[in-house]
């Protein structure tokens, strides 16, 4: 399949590239990518989704072609950024989903603007990442001390070790390419905004329909952070996929659209 990339001016001049497919009159549902990826990771899940889906998948500040201000890399900011990317775009609403470190973008937005989230799709995203050693050691020894340009290994080893499973070489080698347009300092500023992130006290706040999907052989994310998750958020679903790694919705994209396309019309209906 073959995606044209468009790109849309938000009011405070940040200008985001983003793919869509699907009726235009159909279901929303926006896509948001994890630290130092793009739209890209969810080339291989967007042609599984049916055409009543109105997919978007859009790339965020600082990463893959976005504009890379100076500053603006905590949640919240990513957060601001979705709600003039939707107003530009005239979507009142939509389903927000959000893979790894973008599903605490996603939930920041679910709990800031209620109103304008359908619902809410976290895939292998954590509950906090304060309790997560590896995470930090990879903050303290690695992204702490990157310069530019980024160490080619250092992103393909960011890119290899969320797998359990093997990914299509071209694929694999687009993720590891789309790492390495991330400046060091956006690295750093988006991670540590993540690490410093505290809204794991606020998830009682989201009230609408919430599916969270975990791979069990996540080599960051235990099993017990994703039932933390899961009870945090009343009402949530939550889904285990034996034998898939943190990036699970690279390994096995056809399962996740099948499991997103149910819980949208569960919710829609």
């Amino acid at each position: 399949m073959v995606f044209v990339t468009k790109s849309v001016e938000l009011p405070n001049r940040v200008v985001l590239p983003y793919v869509e497919q699907g009726d235009i009159s159909g279901v929303p549902v926006l896509f948001l990518h994890a630290v130092a990826d793009s739209w890209r990771s969810f080339e291989r899940l967007l042609p599984n989704l049916p055409e009543s889906i109105h997919a978007i998948a859009l790339t965020q500040r600082g990463h893959g072609d976005a504009s890379r201000p100076e500053a603006g890399y905590q949640p919240h900011d990513f957060a601001a950024d979705l709600l003039a990317f939707m107003d530009v775009l005239q979507l009142e609403a939509a389903v927000v989903v959000g893979g790894s470190s973008g599903g605490i973008i996603a939930r920041r937005f679910a709990i800031d603007h209620p109103e304008r989230t359908l619902g809410l799709v976290l895939l292998g995203s954590p509950f906090t990442l304060k309790d997560k050693t590896v995470l930090q050691e990879l903050w303290d020894f690695t992204i702490s001390k990157m310069t530019d340009p980024v160490d080619p290994r250092i992103a393909r080893e960011f890119v290899e070790d969320t797998l359990a499973q093997p990914l299509p070489q071209a694929f694999l080698e687009t993720l590891v390419q789309e790492s390495q347009k991330v400046p060091a300092r956006v690295w750093k500023a988006t991670f540590g905004g993540l690490l410093e992130d505290d809204s794991s006290g606020e998830l009682d706040k989201i009230k609408v329909p919430t599916l969270v999907i975990w791979g069990d052989h996540d080599a960051f994310l235990p099993l017990s952070d994703q039932e933390t998750l899961k009870e945090a958020i009343p009402g949530s679903q939550f889904v285990v996929y034996p034998g898939a790694g943190h990036a699970f919705y690279w390994e096995d994209p056809a399962r996740v659209a099948s499991d997103l396309v149910a819980f949208i019309e569960e919710i829609t209906d």
